[in-house]
């Protein structure tokens, strides 16, 4: 049995499909993780907010549509990211970077490389793109006690 998980804390926006909504994104993220103490994570999980949210734009957002983007920390300390889209597209399982050709590609083994983990949940209409990254909080702005007597 899969144990759920309890978002101590989570935020969502969304975001027409624009240019301008990827920066905005990052900017809603970053504020986040300011309020919860985690600016640690900030390089990492604004990189990943920034692929996750033009995939979305240029694979999974259909002409008058948009993409949520969620983000959680969870009560093991793992902050979530997520980026809901309403398109049929797949996102491909990440290469070697050597097998990459041109300039596009990278961004799913970007957010592989850095996320400790990663993937696809299921959403009618569309998918869930997501990434998670150890927090190293229990909760809002609260270091994880150290177990040390």
């Amino acid at each position: 049995m899969q144990k759920e998980m309890q978002a101590l804390c989570a935020r969502t926006a969304f975001y027409r499909r624009e240019r301008r909504s990827v920066p905005l994104a990052r900017e809603f993220a970053r504020k986040a993780l300011a309020d919860w103490d985690l600016e640690h994570l900030a390089d990492d999980v604004l990189l990943c907010v920034s692929e996750l949210a033009t995939n979305a734009l240029l694979h999974g957002v259909p002409p008058g549509r948009g993409y949520r983007l969620w983000l959680s920390l969870e009560e093991d300390g793992m902050v979530r990211v997520e980026v809901h889209d309403s398109g049929d597209g797949e996102p491909r399982v990440p290469v070697p970077y050597d097998e990459v050709e041109g300039e596009t590609g990278r961004g799913l083994l970007l957010v592989s490389a850095l996320a400790d983990a990663w993937g696809v949940g299921e959403r009618v209409p569309g998918k869930a793109v997501w990434c998670a990254f150890r927090g190293y909080r229990d909760s809002c702005g609260r270091p994880r006690r150290s177990r040390r007597g």
